[in-house]
């Protein structure tokens, strides 16, 4: 098979008019010819962090949006499937994955649960990493959240650790804010990469001590232009990634649109792409071409070096996208879930109370850290409810694996001036989270969810009767067993329903399922209750 086109040479750093032969799935020749086509051909982008689930689509699904951007493989962290199901969750994604092309690279979830302050579904302790790390499809220790038992020297956390050694696999990091001689003690772990730096100076910092620093820019968490102006001195240790990549962002673009946008930053266009190409693949030791003779035939086609349209995506030389065409074959699976709970009644919503003033959760569009505020309540009947004029929503997280009391909390910048919106995605363990105007709207939406074994929901009162649209997602409660399109479609109308009842958060849904994130401080809500992230302990509500 032969390739004509400008051809990007990245590692000599030279584009040329050539001609590129492909034989065995291999590179065998790449020849200077002049020819009198235009378009560009480079290596396939990589994704250097992502949690495939929160796409909510299984492996083969996702690999099917993700070539029309001109992704080829990414690293991926099924820590997500794993907190529901364990190893099993593990094992579910690699064999899905290996159906396809598409180039999976899965790693080993460091933290199953993440803490011990919430219920997950399953535990994966340092055993299971020992024979997770033998597998030769796991090619890394997924991102070590449990910074706090690095630091003070946790027994489990450091033989998870020292496994990964063991078998000359990477570690990678989850440091937010962490700096001086903590972040110090953290790398001397062993841990090799950061993709939750918020600021310039955190970055720096990290990367002037040894670390690589994963610029991310996902649905939710945005750091791109915080980060970016780091590129042209340190592109040999940065890498790009989505971590979290909803169905509807990831049909209008991947790492292709951060290349773009780099370049309208005036950025070399070969240091662009070294991150975005070649720097994942020495530092997990990937096996994905990177156009040379020898390698693997995985490159791609785009139109140009600006916007970087991809027009075709090859892997091992075969034809996977082809003008607006994407050639993968359907994949079968079982929908594996661990769904245990039963449906709730608005009463065990209600929070008694007398109290005057509250703690309340200050989320920011677009970011993952929490502020604490305090802030006054509003009682009816003796029970804290929402208050839809100061923005102070009612917001709660449902045990999904047992039949528990729900945990209240209230939240600020959610907008919601009416109904609620819930999920099962609802980042690290899944229960169920829900935010709204009121508890019969919020009990609706939890029920919504229960109902279908895991899901998104938003419902409302509308033109006199209730108004309840739900996105199904039936593997493990947090993956659909549709089409990209037909979920990016869904939930392209859901995220407007959010948005139509007074969301004013870009990304409702992918927020949402943060709230519960206890590795990122300040405050969050748990199934067992309001935690302060950045003491390590549990919070009352009430402001006595």
């Amino acid at each position: 098979m032969k390739l004509e086109g400008h051809i990007v040479d990245i590692p000599n750093r030279r584009i040329f008019k050539g001609e590129i032969i492909f034989a065995d799935g291999r590179v065998i020749s790449i020849v200077e010819k002049e020819n009198n086509v235009n378009h560009y051909i480079l290596p396939g982008f990589i994704d250097a962090h992502i949690h495939i689930e929160s796409s909510m689509l299984v492996p083969s699904e996702f690999a099917k949006l993700a070539v029309r951007h001109g992704t080829v493989s990414t690293v991926s962290d099924p820590h997500e499937i794993a907190n529901v199901l364990g190893v099993k969750g593990v094992e579910f994604m690699i064999e899905n994955g290996n159906q396809t092309a598409f180039k999976f690279n899965f790693g080993a979830p460091s933290c199953v649960p993440a803490t011990s302050f919430e219920s997950a579904g399953a535990v994966i302790d340092s055993e299971d990493i020992k024979s997770l790390m033998a597998h030769p499809e796991i090619k890394y220790l997924a991102e070590m959240m449990n910074y706090p038992g690095v630091l003070f020297d946790d027994d489990e956390v450091l033989k998870k650790i020292a496994w990964a050694k063991h078998y000359n696999k990477p570690v990678d990091g989850h440091a937010p804010g962490i700096k001086g001689g903590d972040i110090t003690k953290y790398i001397a772990a062993g841990i090799s990469t950061d993709h939750e730096c918020f600021t310039y100076d955190e970055a720096l910092e990290k990367l002037q001590k040894g670390m690589k620093i994963i610029i991310r820019e996902g649905s939710a968490a945005k750091n791109f232009e915080a980060l970016i102006d780091l590129l042209p001195e340190h592109f040999e240790n940065m890498m790009f990634c989505s971590d979290d990549k909803h169905p509807d962002d990831l049909l209008l673009g991947h790492i292709n649109k951060l290349c773009a946008r780099a370049i309208r930053k005036g950025i070399d266009v070969f240091k662009v792409l070294q991150v975005a190409c070649l720097n994942p693949i020495k530092h997990y030791d990937l096996q994905v071409g990177t156009l040379q003779i020898g390698d693997a035939a995985d490159c791609i086609v785009v139109e140009d070096l600006k916007d970087f349209k991809t027009l075709q995506t090859y892997i091992n030389a075969e034809l996977v996208y082809d003008f607006g065409r994407v050639h993968m074959a359907e994949v079968a699976f079982e929908n594996l879930n661990n769904f245990n709970c039963n449906k709730k009644e608005v009463a065990d919503f209600r929070f008694e109370s007398t109290a005057q003033k509250i703690r309340v959760i200050e989320c920011h569009d677009g970011e993952l850290v929490t502020n604490e505020i305090i802030a006054e309540s509003l009682i009816q009947d003796g029970n804290l409810i929402s208050n839809t004029e100061t923005d102070v929503l009612k917001m709660t997280v449902v045990n999904r694996y047992k039949n528990e009391k729900p945990a209240i909390a209230f939240i600020k910048n959610f907008g919601l001036k009416q109904g609620a919106i819930a999920s099962s995605v609802g980042h690290d363990s899944h229960n169920i989270i829900a935010v709204g105007a009121d508890d019969a709207a919020i009990c609706k939406a939890v029920n919504a969810i229960i109902e279908v074994k895991g899901g998104i929901c938003a419902t409302r009162f509308y033109e006199g009767q209730d108004l309840v649209k739900t996105l199904a997602l039936p593997v493990a409660g947090i993956m659909s067993d549709k089409n990209g399109e037909t979920i990016g479609q869904q939930y392209q109308e859901l995220d407007a329903m959010a948005k139509s009842m007074g969301c004013t958060l870009h990304a409702p849904y992918m927020s949402l399922s943060f709230m519960a994130l206890l590795v990122i401080p300040s405050l969050k809500l748990s199934d067992k209750g309001l935690f302060n992230g950045e003491k390590f302990e549990f919070t009352g509500l009430e402001v006595e």
